[in-house]
């Protein structure tokens, strides 16, 4: 046996640091922006570098969807992105990025679960202690440490925002795992796009906030939405998927779960914020459990 990382876990990994980095662009952001509009402006600006890339990557040629697959990954943008992305911004205000690292533990249990039942996935022995090791390490480094800050004002809401994201999340991802595996990975990315945007439009439209639809006339941070849009949506989202495509959904959702490791270093490297002597130890179990999720037969 050796320890060896396929194109399907590096990419899941490769995405879980982009997404880091987009959520200190999005906690930033969400200080001007609300949840809704943040969500569907991104994903406007990410639809349209997707465009000119899906000619790019995969030719001019428009590939066969049966109506199940298209169902299937306009539904899961719609869920996973349209609605869970705002629920997500909306937990990220409210409880900060540090509780938020924690609560994304609890979503590769979710897809690990849905992948067993409907996936008929399983782990091997190896891999199982690798899920507790990347568990344990993300709590251990990610939990504010007592006294550090103050409790949110909205603790309870931030966290039912938080555990609703997380599961439709799980879901969307498994819904659309067969499509990944059997169709262009652009192509579906923009079928999901197109699910979450026209999800936001009608949520709007239902809520009677189509105007948050549209850019703020003055103050609106293009540039610092662009960059975030790139690496943290178009990046992140690309390598997400293509992590689920090329390896089994319960193993990229493990290792997705190192997106709340970057967040502690990259916030230590380039916010300043502290490295605890906790915060170690839980890089290590984490880089350790990675390992053992890495390892093939």
């Amino acid at each position: 046996m050796a320890v060896t990382a396929g194109f399907g876990e590096l990419c899941s990994i490769l995405s879980a640091l982009a997404w880091a980095i987009g959520v200190m662009f999005y906690r930033q952001l969400g200080a001007t922006l609300p949840p809704l509009q943040l969500n569907f402006l991104k994903n406007l600006l990410v639809m349209a570098m997707l465009l000119p890339a899906i000619p790019l990557l995969h030719g001019l040629a428009i590939p066969s969807f049966s109506a199940w697959q298209i169902f299937a990954a306009l539904g899961s943008g719609l869920l996973g992105i349209g609605i869970a992305d705002t629920l997500y911004f909306r937990a990220l205000n409210e409880l900060g990025a540090g509780r938020m690292g924690v609560l994304g533990n609890f979503y590769s249990p979710f897809v690990i679960v849905l992948g067993y039942v409907f996936l008929d996935e399983h782990l091997l022995p190896v891999q199982l202690l690798g899920f507790a090791l990347v568990s344990l390490g993300v709590w251990i480094a990610a939990w504010p440490r007592r006294g550090a800050a103050a409790r949110p004002a909205h603790a309870l809401r931030g966290l039912a925002y938080a555990l609703l994201a997380i599961i439709l999340m799980a879901v969307s991802i498994v819904l659309v795992k067969r499509v990944l595996e059997a169709q262009p990975l652009l192509w579906v990315t923009g079928l999901r796009l197109l699910g979450a945007l026209a999800g936001l439009a009608v949520i709007a439209w239902l809520r009677g906030e189509t105007a948050q639809l549209t850019p703020p006339r003055v103050g609106m941070p293009w540039r610092k939405l662009a960059v975030a849009a790139f690496i943290g949506q178009f990046l992140a989202m690309v390598l997400w998927l293509a992590g689920y495509k090329f390896t089994q959904a319960s193993v990229a959702a493990i290792l997705n779960e190192t997106a709340s490791i970057f967040i502690l270093l990259l916030a230590a490297v380039w916010l300043k914020e502290p490295l605890t002597r906790r915060a170690v130890v839980g890089v290590v179990l984490t880089l350790t459990g990675v390992s053992c999720m890495l390892w093939v037969r």
